[in-house]
């Protein structure tokens, strides 16, 4: 359902508010590393949450990133709109550019409330909340 961009995304700003609530910075390779994720695409994914003040970059030797205090509680549909816009929320389940309750494909009605579905989960799901399942050992980033 997801872009390969907004997978490794979303892996990605979830381990850096894991980190940031053991008060870490964490560097591009351990986040590549921890989300099995190649780098350089990593650094993209990066550099546009960071563009759109989901991520914070700190330049330096001390640098790396985290999520600021107040941007915690960010649901992760703004992180799907950053990342893949939103066609996942109104897009058709065949793809196909005309599609709605006037012109419905054989998928419409069922893809709509799986879609319904899953923007609602992604609308109320937070990265605390993610960040503390982690820490919680209740859910992996990696197999």
């Amino acid at each position: 359902m997801f872009s390969k961009s907004c997978e490794y995304g979303l892996r990605a700003v979830i381990f850096i508010a894991q980190q940031t609530t053991q008060n870490n910075k964490v560097s591009l390779s351990t986040i590549s590393e921890k989300i099995d994720s190649p780098q350089a695409f990593t650094a993209k994914i990066l550099q546009q949450l960071t563009r759109n003040a989901i991520v914070k970059s700190i330049k330096g030797p001390y640098g790396g990133f985290i999520i600021e205090e107040g941007k915690m509680n960010t649901k992760l549909s703004e992180v799907v709109r950053v990342l893949d816009g939103d066609a996942i929320f109104t897009g058709c389940g065949l793809g196909l550019k005309q599609c709605d309750a006037n012109s419905p494909c054989p998928l419409h009605y069922k893809f709509v409330e799986i879609r319904d579905n899953l923007k609602n989960m992604l609308d109320h799901t937070s990265l605390q909340s993610l960040a503390e399942d982690l820490n919680a050992d209740l859910a992996i980033l990696k197999r």
